[in-house]
């Protein structure tokens, strides 16, 4: 199918629909939608060659935040507080630099082909993917597009071993592995020997890696792992909830301390607690880790391991705009430390609740 076949079946002229594939901004909102639906349903590709020989740059690069576990819900993404900072982060950034950002949600496996189409449309000059889950395929297809892409959050091993090194590719993440240690150890050094987890998703690198640091950090100190205390909260605030309102109905002893995997559970966690008379800190310890804007606006103020979102941000559109203007395929990784956070929601244990029974 040709431009001029998109043309006749939209309603619009030629130019318009190579105007909307252009990108350009003086297109009625109306057109564009009309336009570009017409190119989906036919699966129409415009010629990327013929484009590129004339040197265009669209001075946009897209940011795709990937969130397939969550409920419906037309503002999930621009109300969590893990992804709206790296919005504003990554949109503030590239505004400086002269860039535009296309921000684009991925809510289900549906949506990649979206994604893929926004490069071979050739709309945006480069990619930034936050919140990838544990999918080598997606991501190889993706960087089999030959077009510059920077991911946030993403296991270096896995890339290394599919030899997707070898392409327009940059990695960034944080120590969430070091940010965890530092927080189990605070946890321990106030002399808590019984500390149980809050788990985001396994299918995440930042999942595995604070999961992973708990585990190493008991096991170091000859602490107790109890799989009772291990709850499967997948970064999400209902299933955290649930899941700590299931333990305490369990009549089970509690641990002393809990470290979660990100701030919203830990939050709801506390909402949990306080349900059922367990008071934080004084019965039961919490720590978290993103340091969310609400943690130390709660009562207590949570202790937290920070998330340099601006730092990533900042970098992954930094990276994205280096590899945007590189001519040879080049990769490179950055990772930014996670610091913790001591605030009023941890205490040292009561001297009957210190030794595990």
């Amino acid at each position: 199918m040709r431009s001029e076949d998109i043309a006749r079946l939209a309603g619009v002229s030629r130019s318009t629909v190579s105007r909307v594939i252009n990108n350009y901004p003086n297109v009625p909102e109306e057109t564009r939608t009309k336009v570009l639906k017409v190119i989906e349903q036919h699966q129409y590709e415009p010629n990327s060659f013929a484009r590129a020989l004339a040197g265009k740059k669209t001075d946009t690069i897209g940011l795709f935040a990937v969130s397939m576990n969550e409920k419906e819900n037309a503002t999930r993404i621009y109300q969590n507080n893990y992804f709206a900072p790296f919005v504003d982060a990554v949109v503030d950034t590239a505004n400086a630099r002269g860039c535009y950002v296309l921000i684009h949600t991925v809510y289900s496996p549906d949506d990649f082909p979206k994604v893929k189409q926004a490069f071979l449309q050739k709309r945006i000059d480069g990619g930034i993917i936050v919140g990838t889950q544990k999918d080598i395929d997606i991501v190889r297809e993706m960087v089999g597009l030959d077009a510059p892409l920077v991911l946030i959050d993403y296991d270096i091993a896995e890339i290394m071993a599919e030899h997707l090194d070898r392409n327009h590719l940059a990695i960034v993440n944080s120590k969430d592995y070091d940010g965890t240690v530092e927080a189990i150890e605070y946890l321990i050094g106030l002399g808590h020997q019984e500390i149980g987890m809050i788990c985001g998703r396994m299918n995440t690198y930042s999942g595995r890696e604070r999961y992973t640091a708990y585990e190493d950090t008991l096991k170091r100190h000859h602490l107790p792992l109890n799989e009772r205390y291990i709850l499967k909260g997948e970064f999400l605030k209902e299933a955290a909830y649930e899941e700590v309102k299931r333990l305490l109905s369990s009549g089970e002893r509690l641990p002393t301390a809990f470290f979660s995997a990100n701030d919203d559970m830990a939050i709801s966690a506390m909402e949990a607690f306080s349900e059922h008379g367990v008071s934080v800190p004084e019965d039961i310890s919490i720590a978290g880790f993103d340091d969310v804007q609400l943690a130390s606006r709660i009562h207590p103020k949570l202790t937290s391991v920070r998330l340099p979102i601006y730092e990533m941000s900042k970098a992954a559109v930094e990276k994205v705009i280096e590899l945007c203007d590189s001519r040879q395929p080049t990769f490179s990784t950055i990772s930014f430390p996670a610091r913790l956070i001591e605030r009023d929601s941890c205490r040292p244990p009561r001297p009957q609740d210190s030794k595990p029974e």
